[in-house]
């Protein structure tokens, strides 16, 4: 997929949230990227960044061919903190330049009131340095809401090439992904099942027999059918290779409003509500 900047970003992606640090991350990022997984999504707060380093190095891969992603966390928002934040971020994946780096979760009104919109863009304007200096290749938002972005875009000099959001069949979120779409940054969505949720839903076991695929794959379909960018997590090397396997079949339109209609809630937590 081509970002708004004309970057290309593998249109599935590896993510590493709750993947425990140590041998587990290692060779699950070893092994996504050796089986054929290019991007691979990482944080600071996920905690194993050191290892999703190792993992890249021992897969093999050339670094060149691989898309790496990684946030900012909560903490460490502010200009001087972000540009410390992303030196410790690059220290530990052990890598010279990122291919994304985005802003975790929006500071909000709850927490921060009137000063939220501010924090934001001064994080952003780190971030716009960190991408003119060449150490970050293109630069997003995670968890932001259009009320969130809205005054960050009216300060940006460089426009988000991504909003990483909870995304899923039941929670597709519809106007925040029309209202990047509409400005041109994609989604990518995190927890395309649902957290796993959605994997004993009847209706899509049904429809997962009748194309000779898992449920897991006919909802990633589905994510990438929606023009969003779907980030798959496992540790299981046969899941990770599963996951993968999505680029031999089409759902048609009627299945895709079949699993449209699902019934299912947000899984991870409100952006205007979040007090991390």
């Amino acid at each position: 997929m081509k970002l708004n900047n004309g970057h290309l970003i593998p249109s599935l992606g590896f993510g590493t949230f709750l993947t425990p640090d140590g041998d587990v991350c290692v060779n699950s990022v070893r092994h996504a990227l050796q089986c054929g997984y290019t991007h691979i999504d990482t944080a600071a707060v996920y905690r194993n960044e050191k290892s999703v380093g190792e993992g890249i190095r021992l897969s093999g891969v050339k670094r060149e061919d691989i898309f790496v992603t990684s946030k900012v966390w909560n903490t460490e928002r502010g200009y001087d903190k972000t540009l410390r934040a992303f030196d410790k971020t690059m220290s530990d994946l052990g890598l010279d330049y990122l291919d994304l780096y985005l802003i975790h979760w929006p500071a909000n009104a709850k927490q921060f009131g009137d000063g939220a919109h501010k924090l934001n863009i001064d994080t952003w304007k780190a971030m716009e340095r960190l991408c003119r200096e060449g150490r970050v290749r293109s630069i997003g938002l995670s968890n932001f809401m259009p009320h969130h972005a809205r005054p960050l875009l009216d300060a940006a000099e460089i426009m988000p090439a991504v909003d990483q959001i909870e995304f899923h069949p039941g929670f597709k979120q519809e106007e925040c992904v029309s209202f990047c779409k509409d400005r041109g940054i994609l989604v990518e969505a995190w927890s395309p099942l649902g957290r796993g949720k959605i994997l004993d839903n009847e209706t899509l076991k049904a429809l997962a027999s009748k194309y000779g695929k898992t449920v897991a794959q006919v909802v990633i379909r589905f994510v990438m059918q929606c023009g969003v960018l779907p980030l798959v997590k496992s540790i299981t090397p046969s899941r990770i290779e599963e996951n993968l396997r999505v680029f031999d079949f089409l759902l048609d339109k009627e299945d895709m409003a079949i699993i449209d209609a699902t019934e299912m809630g947000r899984v991870g937590s409100d952006p205007d509500t979040a007090a991390f």
